[in-house]
């Protein structure tokens, strides 16, 4: 296939695109590299040096068909910061993502995958699994911008056949287990790499938001997913999309609290983390775990790194490798 993947410099865009490329697929990436590194990308892979607020030169990008499929990560991505700035995460993501559909109608595109959040659910009453048909209540300006996107891809499909997968996925983390790619944010909101530096000594001790929340130690629960897994399940999910447009919730369908991560963290690295208690962020949900039953039975996916030391150790190899996170400069 020829791809397109938007954000294909970051975290997760990266790991795709190199598992796109690792199955035989031809890859152009547009990033503007606000978030992404160059040094993530394969070096067979063109990059596009393009901000999709730009619809001329997304259009120009887009007008280099055809496309078999559009991936679409680019996004702002931080919960705690889009409460801070609405307008602005509201905006951003929106705007962009709207200037690429666009696109993608013009040029004749008709298959779109479409990276989209488990924050589209809220979580305050759930504590239990959450599958895809769970009610629909955005915590935070991200997840608003998030849902937003997904009815802008209903009508997409319905007035111009644009087939779409929503993947609404839990917390992505790990790295590439060959150690190629790691997770380098600037800023760094992701409790295991917050809480990884801080074990290294890269970053100050580790703060822990909120001990009040209704599980069983107080702390949030999370569900955490390999990246490569992620990856392989976004480029699953296009053979799918010969039948229809689809959504489905990815995760493990395990929750750890951040008591439970930190504990496992010491545990994997033998040494003790340095971490305060501190008040509970805006926005975050107590109890957020995917069930994705139904994308595992309909498209073959299962995490083979799915256990959550597996997980761990990945992304504290990397960073150990990786000390100061992607290098500068060009590849």
């Amino acid at each position: 296939m020829r791809c397109l993947v938007t954000g294909g410099a970051g975290f997760i865009g990266s790991h795709v695109t190199l598992g796109l490329v690792e199955a035989g697929h031809e890859v152009v990436v547009i990033d503007n590299l606000l978030t992404g590194h160059e040094m993530a990308l394969p070096p067979n892979v063109k990059l596009e040096r393009v901000d999709l607020n730009n619809a001329k030169e997304t259009d120009r990008v887009l007008s280099q068909g055809p496309w078999d499929v559009v991936l679409h990560f680019a996004a702002l991505s931080s919960v705690a910061d889009s409460i801070k700035h609405p307008t602005h995460y509201l905006r951003a993501n929106i705007i962009t993502s709207l200037n690429l559909i666009r696109s993608c109608i013009r040029y004749n595109v008709k298959n779109f995958v479409f990276s989209s959040t488990a924050s589209i659910f809220g979580g305050e009453n759930f504590s239990s699994i959450i599958p895809a048909t769970a009610p629909i209540r955005p915590s935070s300006p991200y997840g608003e911008s998030k849902f937003y996107i997904e009815q802008v891809l209903k009508w997409a499909d319905r007035v111009y056949n644009m087939r779409y997968a929503c993947l609404r996925y839990f917390n992505a983390a790990g790295a590439d287990i060959e150690g190629r790619l790691g997770e380098d944010h600037q800023p760094e909101t992701h409790l295991i790499p917050l809480a990884i530096d801080a074990l290294l000594g890269l970053r100050p001790p580790l703060k822990l938001y909120g001990n009040n929340y209704p599980t069983h130690d107080g702390t949030c629960i999370r569900d955490y997913v390999h990246v490569t897994d992620l990856a392989d399940a976004h480029i699953r999910v296009i053979e799918k999309l010969k039948y229809g447009s689809v959504t489905y919730n990815l995760g493990s369908g395990k929750g750890f609290s951040n008591l439970e991560i930190i504990r496992e963290i010491e545990r994997i690295s033998g040494k003790k983390l340095p971490w305060s208690w501190a008040e509970p962020r805006p926005g975050d949900s107590a109890f957020l775990v995917a069930d994705s039953r139904a994308f595992q039975s309909e498209c073959g996916w299962q995490p083979r790194n799915g256990d959550i030391g597996v997980i761990i150790e990945s992304a504290l190899n990397w960073r150990k490798n990786n000390p100061y996170g992607y290098k500068t400069g060009h590849r």
